[in-house]
């Protein structure tokens, strides 16, 4: 453990298949799949929940979100109600894997899941984007116009 308290680590990756529309910088996502170390799994259905929400809401973060902020730090998004958060037809059906392990410290050999499955989902994005595009993207979120505006400038627009 790193000091403190002993704890345990729930590991996650994740994996992407892109399509990008080389004309308009629009991207679908043909396949997401997730796998997580979350020790014993003492209740799949949850778990499996816990991930597809982390994958759904780590999307957001990826493609849509963007707060603003001036010089000062002070947030300069205009309202809540416009921004852009994900729908039910952007968030892809993710194929869920457990590696069963078990974990000395957690309940049972259980870990925790909380927001872990949300860490490796824009990476992975990026690197699908850079496999389907060519360019490597290293500012989110990975917008259309972003997207378009890079394929653009590299003459494959």
């Amino acid at each position: 453990h790193w000091g403190g308290s002993p704890r345990s680590v729930a590991f996650n990756a994740q994996w992407f298949r892109l399509a990008v529309d080389p004309g308009t910088g629009e991207i679908r996502i043909l396949r997401s799949v997730h796998a997580a170390d979350a020790g014993k799994v003492m209740n799949p259905m949850q778990c499996r929940g816990q991930v597809e929400g982390g994958v759904a809401q780590a999307l957001g973060a990826t493609l849509f979100e963007n707060v603003r902020l001036d010089g000062r730090g002070e947030v300069t998004t205009a309202a809540f109600r416009r921004y852009r958060l994900p729908q039910y037809a952007d968030v892809p059906r993710t194929e869920v894997h457990f590696m069963e392990t078990s974990d000395a410290i957690g309940p049972l050999g259980a870990k925790s899941m909380s927001e872990s499955p949300f860490n490796p989902v824009a990476p992975a994005f990026a690197n699908a984007l850079r496999d389907a595009t060519g360019i490597r993207f290293t500012e989110l979120p990975l917008t259309r116009d972003r997207v378009w505006l890079a394929l653009d400038a590299a003459g494959g627009g």
